[in-house]
C-alpha cells in the first residue's frame, strides 16, 4: 500500500513563512498517520527556483542567480528540518532531469496542436506571475491576492495552451469523483471557475523579460511559464517519464495546497495532464489561510507576522506543530499569534497533558522505588477512563484527511481533561497513606500512566519529539505497525525512565 503526499513547491523570493510551515507540517502529520497504518509513504516538498520574482530577488540582493538559489534552498531545508518535517524528496526545479521532463511534456502537447503562438494585450500581475482579466481585479483595479502591487498593462507574443477543449471533461471528473477535491466549499469554488468558457493559458515568457526558466523545446527565444514548470514537479519527483515505477505512486497522489493556488492546481494542472495524456492525481486537499489576531491580515508594518523560527526558538517545535494542527480549519481562515501559540502550549500541552504525566510519573518513582507499580483489580471508574482513552485515540489509528486533524486532537484534549479529573478524584496521595489502600493506589497510578502512554503513542503523529520523550520516560515498549490504541502494554513492576518536565511553562 502506497501513499504519495505533496506540498506545493515554494517560491524562494523570500524567507520561509508560517504558510510554508503550515502546509509542510500538515503533510508530515498525514505522512506519519499513514505510516502508522502500515502504508509506504513518499512526501515531497521543496522550492520553485524559476520565474520573474526569483530572478528579480537575486538582482535585489546583488547575488548571482545560482548563489541566491542555493542560499534560499538551504534556508528552506533548515526550516523544514527544524519543523521535524520528514520529507522523502526535496524538489529543486533547477535539476536537469526535471527540466528535461518538462520540456518533453511541452513538446508532446505542442505536437498535438494544443499549443499556439499568438499576441496578448492585457493585464499582468507580477506577484502572481499571471495574466489577469478585468473580472479578476478589485474595485481599485488591483489583484486581489497582491493589492499593494500595481498590475501592469502588457502587450507581447507568447505561447498558449488550449484550455476550453478540456473544460467539460474536467467538470465531469469532478462530478464523478466528489472526493477528488476537499473540503466541499473548494469543490464548489472550482466548479464555479469552470462554469464559463476558459481562456487559453499562456505557458511561456519571452527571454527578453524573463531568463530564469526552462527553455521551450520548440522556440529558444522563450522560457516556460513558471506554473507549468512547477506543477510538473509532482511527476518528475517520482521518476516520470523514464521510471515505470512512477505509476504506482502517481495513482495514490494527494496534493496539499492553500486556497490561493486552487486555480493552478484545480484547472491548469489537470488540463495539462489531460493534454499530455496522463491520469489526474487522486486528490486535492485544500486549506485556508492564517491571519493575525482579530482576523487582521499579517503584515510586517502591523507587526503581527509569526516567524516559525522565532516561535521554535521561544517555545520549541512541538508548540508550533501543535497549534497549527489543533487550531487550523480547512474551509475557513484561522487566527494565529505568538500569544495564541503560547497560551495553547501552556494550557493544553502543559497543564492538561504534561502536568499529569509529571505528577503521576514522579509520584510513582518516589513511592514505588523508581518503578511503575503492577495494578490490582480494576473498578468501574478505571474501566471508564480506559475506555474513554481508547475511544478518543482510535481516530489516530485510522486514515486521517487534512480537514479531520483538529477534531482528532480535540478528542485527545477532551479525554485529557477526563484523565485529570480521574486522577484528582482517585487521589493516590491519600491512598498511599494506608496499607489497605496501597494496592488501589498502585492501580490508579498504573491506569493513569498506561492511559498516558496510549495518548503519547497517538501524538507521535503530531508532536513526535515530545511524545517520544514521554514514551521513553514511561519505558514504553516498541510500537507495532499498524498502530491502534491498546491498553496494558506497560509492564507492572518495571523501571521508569528519567522524569523531566515535558512542556516547561513559558511566560
Amino acid at each position: 500500500m502506497k501513499s504519495y503526499i505533496t506540498t506545493p513547491i515554494y517560491y524562494v523570493n523570500g524567507s520561509p513563512h508560517i504558510g510554508h510551515a503550515f502546509t509542510s507540517v500538515m503533510a508530515d502529520i498525514l505522512k506519519r498517520n499513514r505510516e502508522a497504518l502500515g502504508y509506504e509513504l513518499m512526501l515531497s516538498t521543496g522550492v520553485d527556483e524559476h520565474g520573474q520574482k526569483n530572478q528579480e530577488a537575486a538582482e535585489d540582493k546583488g547575488m548571482s542567480v545560482t548563489d541566491y538559489l542555493d542560499m534560499r534552498c538551504t534556508e528552506f531545508r533548515n526550516v523544514f528540518d527544524k519543523l521535524d518535517v520528514t520529507y522523502d524528496y526535496f524538489v529543486r526545479t533547477s535539476r536537469e532531469g526535471h527540466k528535461q521532463a518538462v520540456a518533453g511534456m511541452e513538446q508532446s502537447i505542442f505536437d498535438k496542436d494544443l499549443i499556439v503562438k499568438k499576441n496578448y494585450t492585457g493585464i499582468y500581475c507580477k506577484g502572481c506571475e499571471e495574466f489577469k482579466k478585468e473580472s479578476d481585479l478589485t474595485e481599485d483595479g488591483q489583484c486581489a491576492l497582491h493589492p499593494t502591487m500595481k498590475v501592469e498593462q502588457t502587450d507581447e507574443t507568447n505561447y498558449f495552451l488550449k484550455m476550453e477543449p478540456f473544460r467539460e471533461r474536467l467538470l465531469q471528473h469532478i462530478a464523478d469523483n466528489p472526493d477528488w477535491i476537499q473540503p466541499e466549499a473548494f469543490r464548489n469554488e472550482l466548479t464555479k471557475m469552470l462554469s464559463e468558457p476558459l481562456d487559453d493559458l499562456c505557458i511561456s515568457r519571452p527571454k527578453a523579460r524573463v531568463t530564469l526558466g526552462i527553455e521551450l523545446p520548440f522556440d529558444q527565444d522563450f522560457v516556460t511559464y513558471v506554473w507549468f514548470d512547477a506543477l510538473a514537479n509532482y511527476l518528475t519527483n517520482i521518476g516520470w517519464p523514464d521510471d515505470a515505477g512512477y505509476e504506482a505512486w502517481w495513482a495514490e497522489c494527494e496534493h496539499l495546497i492553500g486556497k490561493d493556488i486552487l486555480k493552478p492546481h484545480g484547472v491548469y494542472w489537470p488540463i495539462m495532464l489531460m493534454a499530455a495524456g496522463l491520469p489526474l492525481p487522486k486528490k486535492l486537499s485544500v486549506h485556508s489561510h492564517w491571519t493575525g489576531a482579530g482576523g487582521v491580515k499579517m503584515s510586517k508594518s502591523i507587526g503581527n507576522v509569526v516567524d516559525p523560527i522565532e516561535v521554535i526558538e521561544k517555545l520549541g517545535v512541538d508548540a508550533l506543530r501543535w497549534y497549527l494542527a489543533r487550531h487550523m480549519r480547512a474551509d475557513s481562515d484561522s487566527q494565529i499569534s505568538v500569544e495564541f501559540i503560547t497560551q495553547s502550549y501552556n494550557t493544553e500541552l502543559g497543564n492538561k497533558i504534561g502536568n499529569l504525566l509529571s505528577r503521576a510519573a514522579k509520584f510513582s518513582k518516589a513511592r514505588f522505588d523508581g518503578k511503575l507499580p503492577a495494578p490490582g483489580a480494576l473498578t468501574a471508574e478505571d474501566e471508564a477512563i480506559r475506555k474513554a482513552v481508547v475511544d478518543a485515540t482510535t481516530g489516530m489509528g485510522e486514515w486521517i484527511n487534512l480537514a479531520d486533524i483538529p477534531a482528532r486532537l480535540q478528542a485527545i484534549i477532551t479525554v485529557a481533561d477526563e484523565m485529570n479529573n480521574y486522577f484528582a478524584e482517585q487521589a493516590p496521595w491519600d491512598l498511599i497513606k494506608n496499607e489497605e489502600t496501597r494496592e488501589r493506589c498502585q492501580t490508579v497510578i498504573y491506569v493513569t500512566l498506561d492511559s498516558l502512554r496510549v495518548v503519547m503513542e497517538a501524538l507521535l503523529q503530531v508532536i513526535p519529539g515530545s511524545a517520544g520523550k514521554a514514551l521513553k520516560m514511561l519505558n514504553a515498549p516498541e510500537i507495532a505497525t499498524p498502530w491502534k490504541p491498546e491498553l496494558d502494554r506497560l509492564k507492572g513492576d518495571s523501571d521508569l525512565g528519567e522524569i523531566e518536565t515535558l512542556f516547561p511553562r513559558v511566560q
